[in-house]
């Protein structure tokens, strides 16, 4: 069964997870800037496995607005994870992720929408400014960006989110990456097309706590990094021929002086800083080889991305895609 997307002109994709606490004020102003740009809509509400009664304020918001559709996913992905699942599940000319939490101001879909209708494929916001949130946590957010601008081959914006619109094309495209570690912001711009920013300050979150500690945050850098670079093996290769070099001149140096003043007795101290300093090489490298096996491992499982529980709002089952991404 093909699906019509003329139908629909805009479909707003939000991941939610433990955001029971901000969704009247979210779909309040969502439905207010839908209703003012006056154009067909859907906002495609994504439970991520959440433990407060998250789902069932969903689907009390469902009954209210039919526009308003639900997907409850079998048990917590990950954000990554359940933002494919709204983008394998809509089914708008244009898809507009956004956060729950309303850090991202919904207001900026018009401005949004008009990059759209001048032609752009992919318009991204960019952050002026980042309030509400630490000096560490800006500081490590522009330290990663930076990094993994220079380590991609691929330009990832920086200080740039999810929040974006994705013209039709780009999301088929989308749909035809069939990998299960992703890092979406990097998705985005591999895909290509043609794209632009706009700048806006982000808001403090509205409501509740965020479940993005550090400890996820590192991970989540990670992930990008790997998937967007293989430069990490390539630092230890050059890092191990620098060592083998070295030790070549020094074992020189032994032989010379040998040579010149005779035989002398080599410290214990040196003998031990030496074999510590390359057994903490050779463990990193492991580490950094196990990390891209590990998501070999992963791929080759060929498991699905993920798993519907209950959907609300769609027709059938065949609102989805012709997608490998799913099971319900």
């Amino acid at each position: 069964m093909s699906v019509d997307f003329k139908k629909i002109q805009l479909s707003i994709v939000v991941p939610v997870y433990n955001e029971a606490v901000n969704l009247n004020s979210l779909f309040e102003r969502l439905e207010t800037v839908m209703d003012d740009l006056g154009r067909s809509y859907e906002i495609v509400c994504i439970n991520d496995g959440s433990k407060d009664d998250t789902l069932s304020r969903l689907i009390e918001c469902h009954q209210r607005n039919p526009n308003i559709k639900v997907i409850n996913l079998s048990r917590n992905f990950g954000k990554e994870i359940a933002l494919t699942a709204g983008i394998d599940y809509a089914t708008g000319a244009a898809v507009i992720p956004i956060d729950a939490d309303l850090q991202d101001p919904p207001e900026l879909i018009g401005e949004l929408v008009e990059k759209w209708q001048e032609g752009y494929d992919v318009v991204y916001c960019t952050r002026r400014s980042r309030k509400g949130e630490t000096w560490l946590k800006r500081f490590t957010a522009n330290a990663f960006y930076r990094a993994i601008s220079k380590m991609s081959r691929v330009p990832i914006p920086q200080d740039t989110g999810d929040f974006r619109l994705l013209d039709r094309r780009v999301v088929e495209a989308l749909k035809l990456l069939p990998e299960r570690t992703r890092f979406m912001k990097g998705l985005f711009s591999w895909v290509g097309f043609k794209q632009t920013a706009i700048l806006f300050d982000r808001e403090p979150r509205l409501q509740g706590t965020t479940t993005w500690n550090y400890w996820k945050l590192w991970n989540l850098a990670l992930d990008g990094i790997i998937s967007f670079s293989s430069l990490p093996l390539k630092i230890w290769s050059y890092l191990g021929l620098s060592i083998s070099f070295l030790s070549l001149l020094y074992a020189s140096f032994l032989v010379l002086r040998t040579i010149i003043f005779g035989i002398d007795v080599p410290g214990y101290a040196s003998i031990i800083v030496a074999v510590l300093f390359l057994g903490g090489i050779q463990l990193i490298t492991l580490g950094v080889l196990g990390e891209y096996l590990g998501r070999v491992y992963e791929e080759v499982k060929g498991r699905p991305i993920y798993l519907v529980r209950d959907v609300y709002g769609f027709e059938s089952s065949a609102t989805k895609l012709d997608t490998n991404n799913a099971c319900e």
